[in-house]
C-alpha cells in the first residue's frame, strides 16, 4: 500500500472519528436537555403571586376574585415559561420526544380551561341573563386554541393572549371607579355549579387511572351493572399518568384560590375542611416521584403501581368534592 493510500485512509478515519464524536455529544445533549425539560415546575403560593402582580397592577386591595383569576394567568403563564417553555407543539429534537411532560402539559391545559370557562360562565356573572364579562369572553376562547399548533399562530402566541385578557380583566376587577369595572360573584350557586364540573373530571381521571390494571370494571348506578372498561395500553401508561399529575398540579392552585375568594361562604356553610380535604389529596398526588420511570405493578407483587396510588388520592378529591357541591347546594 502505497504512502497516498494510507494517507486516504488515515484521513478517512479522521472524518468518521469527528462525526462520531461530533454525534456522540449532540446526544448527550440532547438527553440532558430532554431530562431537564421534564421536571415538573414547582407550587407556587397563590397569595404571594397575587401580591407580586397586585404590585405591577399598582392596586391596593386584594379584591374578591383576584386570586382566582391571577392563579389561572400563572397556571398559563407557568406552562409557557418553564424549563424549556411549551414543548407539546415542538417539531424537533427533544421536545418531539418528550411524551411525558407534553402529557403533564395537555392536563394543565384541561383543568386551566375549566377554570377559564367556570369564570367566564358563572363566576363573573350575577345571573343567568346578565351579560358576560368582555375581557373574559376574549380570554376564555384562546387557551381553548389547539394545544399542539407550530404554525402561525402558534399555541404559545394564542395562549399569552389570554394571559394579557385575565390581566386585564383583574385591572378592571381592581377599580371599582373604572366604567365598567369587573365584577366575580363569590356565592355558593356559582361554587356549586363549578364543583360539577371538577367532579366529572376528577372522575374521568380516575377511571383513566384505574384502567391501568389488568382487568377493570365500573359500576353504573343507573344501570345498576358493572360495565367492563378496556385496559389501558402499556405503551399509554406513563402518558395517562402524567396527564393526571399534571390536572392535580392546576387543580391544586385553583382550589387555594377557591379557599381564599369564597373564604367567607365556605366559613359560612362550614365547608372549608372539605376544601382542605381535597387540597390534601392533590398534594398527596404530587408526592416526588422516586422511581426513573413509571411503575405499574399487579396487586400485591413486588412492585409499586403509581397509576392506582394516584388513582386512590384523586378518588378521595372526588369523594370530597360530591360532600362540597351537597353543601353548596342546600338553602
Amino acid at each position: 500500500m502505497s504512502a497516498s493510500d494510507f494517507s486516504q485512509e488515515a484521513e478517512t478515519k479522521g472524518f468518521a472519528w469527528f462525526f462520531g464524536v461530533i454525534t456522540a455529544i449532540i446526544i448527550v445533549v440532547i438527553i440532558a436537555l430532554g431530562g431537564y425539560w421534564s421536571i415538573e415546575p414547582r407550587q407556587f403560593d397563590v397569595i404571594v403571586e397575587a401580591k407580586e402582580r397586585q404590585a405591577l397592577d399598582q392596586t391596593e386591595d386584594l379584591h374578591v376574585g383576584y386570586v382566582y383569576a391571577n392563579t389561572l394567568a400563572h397556571i398559563a403563564e407557568t406552562l409557557l415559561h418553564k424549563s424549556g417553555g411549551y414543548i407539546t407543539n415542538d417539531v424537533g429534537p427533544p421536545g418531539l420526544i418528550l411524551d411525558n411532560i407534553t402529557s403533564w402539559e395537555y392536563g394543565v391545559l384541561v383543568m386551566l380551561r375549566d377554570g377559564a370557562s367556570a369564570l367566564r360562565n358563572h363566576l363573573a356573572r350575577s345571573q343567568s341573563q346578565s351579560a358576560e364579562d368582555p375581557d373574559l369572553a376574549i380570554a376564555e376562547p384562546y387557551f381553548y386554541y389547539e394545544h399542539n399548533s407550530w404554525a402561525l399562530p402558534s399555541s404559545e402566541a394564542e395562549y399569552q393572549k389570554g394571559i394579557d385578557a385575565l390581566h386585564d380583566y383583574m385591572v378592571r376587577l381592581s377599580d371599582p371607579t373604572h366604567k365598567n369595572p369587573g365584577h366575580f360573584y363569590s356565592r355558593a350557586d356559582n361554587l356549586w355549579q363549578y364543583v360539577e364540573i371538577i367532579i366529572k373530571r376528577l372522575g374521568g381521571i380516575s377511571t383513566k387511572l384505574s384502567a391501568s390494571t389488568d382487568r377493570y370494571e365500573a359500576y353504573d348506578i343507573q344501570l345498576e351493572k358493572s360495565a367492563a372498561i378496556s385496559q389501558t395500553s402499556w405503551l399509554e401508561l406513563d402518558n395517562v399518568f402524567w396527564e393526571a399529575r399534571g390536572s392535580c398540579w392546576a387543580l391544586l392552585h385553583i382550589l387555594k384560590a377557591i379557599k381564599y375568594d369564597f373564604n367567607l361562604i365556605l366559613e359560612d356553610k362550614r365547608a372549608m375542611d372539605t376544601v382542605d380535604i381535597m387540597i390534601h389529596e392533590m398534594e398527596n398526588a404530587l408526592a416526588p416521584i422516586t422511581s426513573p420511570m413509571i411503575l405499574n405493578g399487579d396487586g400485591y407483587g413486588i412492585f409499586a403501581n403509581y397509576s392506582l396510588a394516584m388513582a386512590s388520592y384523586v378518588s378521595r378529591a372526588n369523594a370530597a368534592a360530591l360532600d362540597l357541591r351537597d353543601v353548596m347546594n342546600r338553602g
